[in-house]
């Protein structure tokens, strides 16, 4: 009898918090499947993160040593976070997954990982994201998009459950031109204070009524 093709699962890995709940996540699918293998991809930067793939430049060398020592550090690393996850899941119900292979990769974090994954014809890849946006986004979360575009499989992205303290967040509307808004059935958008700052920058548009292939008033009523 055949046996089960192996379902191959890609955990991109940076010794973060993210990249170790990534690895997490990874071991986790790969306890649930029949004959799956984890393998655990780390890519030793010589650019920034996208460089290669969005600029079109080609890898450069690494010294010797660095890539060794590289390479030291992620078996460390796997074995490590390996006898971790079997200690915890020592008295679950289920079968661990067969075996770990570590890979140590160069330049390019995201074109990399997605090329591993193609050349082992993953099934599925894991990597993990901070979350942020803005400039921190292009820094910390590029490699996650990166892999959402190149590889050639699913994609898991998965991030902390406590939220980042350095996300811009959405503020609430402004009461007063919440009230400006119902007082005059939204013929004024802002309150006085507001009215002031952002009123140079709009435009309002008026639409004939007469003509129009509508029945709407230019002004809905209030609900």
């Amino acid at each position: 009898m055949q046996a089960a093709p192996r379902f191959q699962i890609v955990a991109g890995i940076d010794y973060s918090n993210t990249g170790d709940l990534a690895l997490e996540r990874a071991f986790e699918l790969a306890t649930e499947k029949q004959n799956a293998e984890v393998h655990i991809v780390h890519v030793l930067q010589t650019y920034g993160a996208l460089a290669p793939v969005e600029l079109g430049l080609a890898p450069t060398g690494a010294d010797p040593a660095m890539i060794s020592d590289a390479a030291e550090q992620l078996r460390r690393y796997a074995d490590r976070k390996l006898q971790e996850y079997k200690a915890r899941a020592a008295s679950g119900p289920k079968k661990l997954f067969e075996r770990a292979v570590s890979h140590l990769r160069l330049d390019s974090p995201a074109q990399e990982i997605a090329q591993l994954a193609t050349d082992l014809e993953a099934d599925l890849v894991v990597v993990g994201t901070h979350g942020r946006r803005g400039a921190s986004r292009l820094l910390l979360g590029s490699i996650a998009e990166g892999v959402v575009r190149l590889a050639p499989c699913t994609v898991l992205v998965v991030r902390p459950k406590t939220a980042d303290s350095t996300v811009p967040k959405i503020e609430p509307p402004c009461p007063q031109c919440v009230e400006a808004r119902r007082a005059t059935n939204g013929a004024e958008l802002w309150c006085e204070t507001h009215r002031e700052r952002h009123g140079r920058r709009h435009t309002y548009h008026a639409t004939d009524r007469v003509g129009a292939d509508t029945n709407f008033p230019l002004v809905l009523p209030e609900r």
